[in-house]
């Protein structure tokens, strides 16, 4: 795009814009003469997938703004009206985080969607995205909208959308989403009725508090009953998002009477003020909270990301310092915890993604249950519980990602870091009465279903050049696949490009090549989704006979691993 298109564009832009704030800045570029910033703010509109709409806050087509959510909820709209015989009847449900801009783009989205003859029901206060998936359940919603960007950078925010049955939506109806929103005219000609957020209006109902305390009786239906030790020291905190007001209910109402709050982070507050990034995995991220935890002497962090989905776990170790669990090894905890106290009828069924470890599907053997694995991202995970529930009598206990994201029991059709924290706790509450940890829990799962370790090697390749070897390095792994890596077979190899007809639709085609090997480790290679990257995964298991220290197997099995994926990353070029 030359510089004048981008001006001209640039001027289109303002004339439509609704908000004065978002035109100044366009203006402001076009009098300083920044054809850089103009041509990338104006070169493409940001993209709509199954994630909604996710990017930086600013001016332009491809940040995330006022006109940007008025096109976007016209054309979700549009889609509604046309697919959906009970549009006009039954609700779409709004919620918001706390990020700087989410009220008035939840205010916007409102105004649109009854403008439309559509009905809400709203949060009127920052909520966790789980509890608007629930209320998406309830209320048996055609749609739900959450203004979040979950754990990105204060400079983010997103608008994410549930489809009809509460989980994300999956292709491809992004898609048709799409079409409809690029179909939408300026956002200056979308109808909206302002003040729906903090007024009346009679196709608008503000969700009530009764909603959460339904949620609890739903969450408490899933804990185990087993003996507790309800003086468990806990720490927690929100990352300065949305999460205290609802754990703290929620433990207190539990029976947890010694949960402390990192103070200086318990508030939602967009600007993220003591943290890098608001993202438990970062790090650094969990400072403030190890050092109450130390000064408290506390048996357990935990720590939601600020839209409350996610769930990050510390524990104390025989140092006195706190380590944190990996997402792997929560989830491990967890899917064991529930499925050693689920009913045997129906048959349970686990779910995990399908980089996260292949040990659940061990544990879930162990009990008789079903195991499935998806793509990344629980909207496949729900997906494909709620097909094989109508299809196989099974039932949802539990499903995880090694991202941090869990899903405990059939409350919420997505990851839920409320409940999970619950369940968490109840888990090391009840270790704790028998005089045990998490860490000792987790051996114990380790000795009798082999010692997994999970190692990730990021390989970064930048600008078009970069992407060009990324992409020559898959189809090098598919066309040339190694037979042996390490000292054993690959006895087979899976190109997820291809031949999804033949596989469930959870797992439809996408970039990723699985080698497994004839010991039984398992190699992932893929390429990143968001950056410059080449991802390869690798896990594998070892026998942890009694009396072998946990910590020498687990740094033998991890050498290993990580030996494989760089044997992967030399054989494709990229060593």
């Amino acid at each position: 795009m030359s510089d004048e298109p981008s001006i001209e564009a640039a001027r289109a832009w303002i004339a439509q814009d609704p908000d004065p704030e978002t035109r100044a800045e366009l203006e402001a570029l076009i009098a300083a003469g920044n054809q850089a910033e103009l041509r990338e703010r104006m070169l493409a509109p940001l993209e709509f997938g199954t994630a909604g709409l996710r990017g930086v806050v600013g001016a332009g087509l491809s940040r995330m703004n006022r006109a940007v959510v008025i096109r976007a909820t016209r054309g979700l709209a549009d889609y509604l009206l046309a697919r959906h015989p009970d549009a006009r009847a039954l609700p779409v449900v709004v919620g918001y985080d706390g990020r700087l801009s989410s009220r008035q783009f939840a205010e916007d989205t409102l105004g649109v969607l009854v403008a439309a003859g559509i009905p809400v029901r709203f949060f009127d206060q920052p909520v966790p995205t789980p509890l608007v998936a629930y209320a998406a359940r309830q209320l048996s919603a055609t749609a739900a909208i959450v203004i979040t960007a979950s754990h990105n950078p204060p400079e983010y925010n997103g608008y994410k959308v549930y489809a009809a049955n509460a989980a994300q939506i999956v292709p491809p109806v992004d898609v048709e989403i799409s079409e409809r929103i690029a179909a939408v005219p300026s956002a200056k000609d979308v109808p909206l009725e302002a003040g729906v957020l903090s007024g009346s209006h009679p196709r608008a109902e503000r969700v009530p508090d009764s909603f959460f305390d339904r949620y609890l009786a739903e969450v408490d239906a899933v804990r185990p009953r087993v003996e507790r030790d309800q003086q468990l020291c806990i720490v927690y905190t929100p990352m300065h998002g949305v999460g205290w007001r609802y754990v703290k209910e929620t433990f207190a109402r539990a029976g947890y009477p010694n949960v402390h709050v990192v103070e200086a982070q318990a508030e939602p507050d967009g600007r993220f003020p003591s943290v890098h990034f608001p993202n438990p995995e970062e790090p650094g991220a969990l400072d403030l909270a190890t050092a109450l935890a130390t000064e408290k002497k506390a048996d357990l962090i935990l720590a939601n990301d600020p839209d409350a989905d996610r769930l990050a776990v510390c524990i104390p170790t025989a140092t006195g310092r706190f380590r944190q669990l990996t997402g792997n090894q929560v989830g491990l905890l967890l899917g064991d915890f529930l499925l050693e106290h689920a009913l045997r009828a129906p048959r349970a069924l686990v779910g995990s993604s399908i980089v996260s470890s292949p040990m659940l599907g061990a544990i879930a053997e162990h009990y008789g249950a079903r195991f499935e694995q998806t793509l990344t991202g629980f909207k496949w995970i729900w997906n494909a519980a709620l097909d094989l529930e109508a299809q196989e009598g099974v039932r949802f206990a539990f499903g995880y990602e090694e991202a941090l994201g869990y899903s405990v029991g059939r409350v919420v059709r997505d990851k839920d870091g409320v409940s999970a924290a619950l369940l968490l706790a109840d888990l090391a509450a009840h270790e704790q009465r028998e005089g045990r940890g998490l860490g000792e829990r987790l051996e114990r799962l380790y000795r009798r279903h082999g010692l997994w370790v999970s190692v990730q090697k990021s390989i970064t390749r930048a600008g078009s050049e970069g992407l060009a070897e990324i992409e020559r390095a898959m189809q090098l792994v598919s066309e040339k696949p190694p037979e042996r890596l390490g000292n054993e077979r690959v006895s087979r190899v899976t190109d997820f490009r291809s031949g999804a007809e033949a596989r469930p639709r959870w797992l439809p085609a996408t970039s990723l090549i699985a080698l497994e090997l004839e010991g039984g480790a398992r190699v992932l290679v893929r390429p990143s989704g968001t950056e410059p990257k080449l991802k390869i995964y690798v896990d594998l298991s070892v026998p942890l006979g009694e009396g072998e220290r946990m910590s020498v197997k687990e740094e033998e099995a991890t050498r290993v691993a990580q030996a494989l994926a760089a044997e992967v990353a030399a054989l494709v070029g990229l060593g």
